[in-house]
Order: C-alpha cells, then structure tokens, then sequence
C-alpha cells in the first residue's frame, strides 16, 4: 500500500535511490561524451541533490564557475549540505527549468537534466537553456526518449483489465507516445538555434527480481509511477498497485524483470547570429 510521502523524504529518497542508480546513467553519457569549457560560467539546470553538478564542478578548472537551478527545495538543501564539504562549490539556486529568471547571453556552458522532468515542460526547458547560453557555447541535454519503459506499458493494459478499468487505451497510448524520440529531440535543439547538434544514446536495465521488488523500489513508486497513475481515478490507484507485483511475476517466468530505458544526450552549439 502507497502512503504519502513528505517533499523531505522524498529527496532523502531521490538521493539515494534515484541519483545514484537513475541519474549516474545520464551523468556518465555527460561525462563520456562533453568536454567542459577552461573558464567563464557555467549553468546546470535541473541539477536535482547536486551530486552530478558538484563533481563537474570539481571536474573543471577553477577558471569555470557553475550555477545550478533545481526547482524544489528539498533537494536543494540536500546539495548544498554536500557542497559544504567541497573546497571551490558550485552554487545552487531556486529556480523553474522553464522558466529561468537569468539575463540572456551570459553562460559559456549549459546541461540540463531532464530525465525526471515532466515530457511537456522539455520544449520550454531546452529554449530557456538556449536563450542564457552565449553564442557559441555548449548546450546540452539529457532525458529517456522514446523506446523507454516498453516492458511495462506492454503489461499495463493487463492490470487496468484486472482492476474493471476500461477504456484507458489511449491513456496508456499516450504514455507511449509522449515520450520524444532522438529526431523530435534534435528538432527542438534546432528549431531554438542550436548548431552542430550531435545525439547519443544508450539502452539501459533496470532489474528486478520480483513484481513485488519491481513497484517498492523507490525509483518506481515514488517517482515513476506517479507519472503513470495520472489518469487513473484516485480510489482505483491503490488497485492498480496491488495487481502490479502479480502481473509482472506471471509475465517473467522465475526470471528478472527488466526495464529498459533509453538514455539519451543531444548537443549543440548556439548560433553566433542567434
């Protein structure tokens, strides 16, 4: 059974169960394929509890300064408490991803996290990081795209049957589709100005041993599965908790369960004339 979380928990939880697994395999796509500018500023948005922003932070020269805007609070307090402990720390700020209260034209660098950000707000995000770059710079971005969480879509149709749900198809349809695929994605870094756009992306595994694993893991219950919950009626949510585990093992056959999810990073550069 689901039970409320507070905003304090729940970042206690986003740091140590979904920074750590989740964001490391968007931070290592950063990490393998950007080379930090050698000074001026830097931006981070959608840093989360900091841990990817500080070590770019003490990765770069100390000619190279971050600012980091994360839009809750909570996590916020968590970053900040980590970089205490580092000599030269990267600033962090209160912020809406989409909604930057920054001058334009001022950051020599800028990577935004959307991997947990809402699919809609992506568009606004990508303009604002674009808008703040200078022209010239690096502006990057990563996020799941679509191909992402096939395992269990396939099998949510299943538990909205077994819980008398009906006529959700094309909630979950939707679900499918809203994810943007690597194309869409180079399209809105295009269409904002971006030149040079460059894309990489890698399949990564989630594994469970269990359906009753798979929906306790924080990952899941606290974080994913509120997106996927939305349109369902909130006295049937806790039915469709309850009929996850069940499908999910009948669906395995004593083997994990595995949720794939495609990582992906898009780059570019901001026009000069932009």
């Amino acid at each position: 059974m689901s039970t409320h979380k507070t905003d304090k928990e729940l970042a206690f939880l986003h740091d140590l169960f979904v920074a750590t697994d989740w964001g490391e395999r968007f931070a290592q796509l950063v990490d393998e394929h950007i080379k930090l500018p050698g000074k001026g500023r830097a931006l981070y948005v959608g840093s989360g509890t900091g841990g990817h922003a500080i070590a770019l932070q003490e990765r770069a020269t100390s000619a190279l300064k971050f600012l980091c805007i994360e839009e809750t609070e909570e996590y916020l307090e968590l970053a900040r408490a980590k970089a205490t402990a580092v000599k030269d720390p990267a600033e962090f700020r209160q912020g809406k991803v989409d909604q930057l209260e920054l001058a334009d034209n001022q950051f020599d660098f800028v990577i935004g996290d959307g991997s947990m950000a809402d699919i809609s707000r992506i568009p606004g995000m990508i303009s604002e990081m674009v808008r703040v770059a200078k022209p010239g710079a690096m502006v990057a971005i990563s996020l799941a795209t679509a191909g992402s969480f096939g395992e269990f879509f396939s099998l949510y149709w299943e538990v909205l049957y077994n819980c008398g749900l009906h006529g959700h198809e094309s909630n979950v349809e939707e679900l499918i589709t809203e994810l943007l695929t690597t194309s869409e994605l180079e399209g809105l870094a295009e269409h904002e100005g971006l030149e040079e756009v460059a894309s990489w992306s890698r399949i990564e595994e989630f594994d469970f041993d269990t359906g009753e694993r798979f929906l306790n893991s924080p990952l899941i219950s606290d974080f994913l599965m509120n997106r996927w919950l939305e349109f369902i009626p909130e006295e049937s949510q806790e039915c469709i908790r309850q009929a996850i585990p069940g499908v999910v093992n009948d669906d395995r056959h004593e083997a994990e369960f595995i949720l794939s999810v495609r990582a992906t990073l898009v780059t570019g550069r901001k026009g000069r004339s932009h």
